[in-house]
């Protein structure tokens, strides 16, 4: 099958468009034909070696944690998934190798839920890694309540904008940091857009003058520092950037495939909760584009790479190896 891969450690360069090894399927995974893939900046930042000491990488890794697509076929203990189930999946592994930047992967269970029914499917590529993220630091670690107010870092982000919906859909006030050019973004959510950089603390006082009940980092460093000095006497604090958070006496969180997790984020989409803005779509061939401009850090919502079925003729499953 066709795919991106890369054989070494290293910038956007290094990742290669062209046949790659085909998918086997587990007892307990199912085949997806990929309709889409999104960027993270995990992607760029496993590719360029920075988890090397978290996940080891068998050579040539295929990249992206991020699908939607089609099942082609579910494996032999699955009774999740039929043939002709559309699905989103957040699916990491504890190595790197069997990516989702590729025509087809053969994905665990575990990390797959139904996709939502009016999300289409570059949108819905978007929703697994940022939704998941943002759901557990706010449900299950962070536990925000109605009428708390939330400070949501990189809100125009890919996981900053599902959480500000999500806070929003909690009941919470949500004031969120943006870019000027983002601020117009970040209240059609429903968050307060407060602008990067100097002075950051003193305009989140002035909408939160006794504090904010929890802070969401996204950034670390002075960020952090920031978050954990705006809190209120009994905030909590959370960073998916920054180990350090534990300094400040908040919790770091790496997020998890659950996928009764995303399965509750499907509802959400359904219900017109959470929704995915996509800034900038590739053909797969032109992933590396899409690595380089996610690097850059400037991204509103998510980038997403696509699989174009029409075209050339699909291949048989035998093609495949299945």
């Amino acid at each position: 099958m066709k795919g991106i891969s890369y054989k070494r450690y290293g910038g956007p360069e290094v990742l290669e468009y062209g046949e790659v090894r085909d998918p086997k399927v587990g007892p307990d995974s199912v085949l997806v034909k990929v309709r889409a893939a999104s960027v993270n900046p995990v992607d760029w930042k496993c590719r360029e070696g920075y988890l090397d000491g978290l996940l080891d990488a068998v050579f040539p890794v295929v990249p992206g944690w991020d699908v939607s697509g089609v099942v082609v076929q579910p494996g032999a203990a699955v009774a999740e998934f039929a043939v002709g189930d559309e699905v989103i999946g957040y699916v990491r592994e504890d190595f790197l190798s069997r990516g989702t930047f590729a025509e087809y992967v053969a994905a665990p269970v575990r990390t797959l839920a139904r996709k939502p029914r009016n999300l289409s499917f570059e949108e819905a590529a978007g929703l697994p890694l940022v939704g998941l993220t943002a759901y557990q630091v706010l449900i299950k670690v962070l536990q925000v309540r109605r009428g708390e107010t939330v400070l949501v870092h990189a809100a125009a982000g890919g996981v900053g904008s599902i959480a500000v919906q999500l806070a929003r859909n909690l009941g919470a006030r949500v004031i969120g940091t943006a870019s000027e050019a983002n601020h117009d973004f970040v209240r059609g959510i429903g968050g307060e857009p407060v602008t990067y950089g100097e002075g950051l603390a003193e305009r989140v006082r002035g909408l939160a003058p006794e504090g904010v009940d929890a802070a969401f980092d996204t950034i670390g460093g002075e960020t952090l520092k920031a978050s954990a000095n705006l809190l209120a006497p009994e905030g909590r604090l959370v960073s998916i950037a920054d180990p350090d958070v534990v300094d400040y006496g908040g919790r770091y969180h790496f997020v998890r495939p659950d996928s009764e997790d995303l399965l509750r984020l499907t509802e959400l989409a359904e219900a017109g909760v959470v929704s995915v803005h996509v800034s900038d779509t590739f053909p797969l061939e032109r992933a590396a584009e899409a690595h380089r401009l996610n690097q850059e850090g400037r991204t509103r919502g998510k980038i997403v790479v696509t699989v174009d079925w029409e075209a050339e003729p699909e291949a048989e499953p035998g093609a495949v190896g299945f």
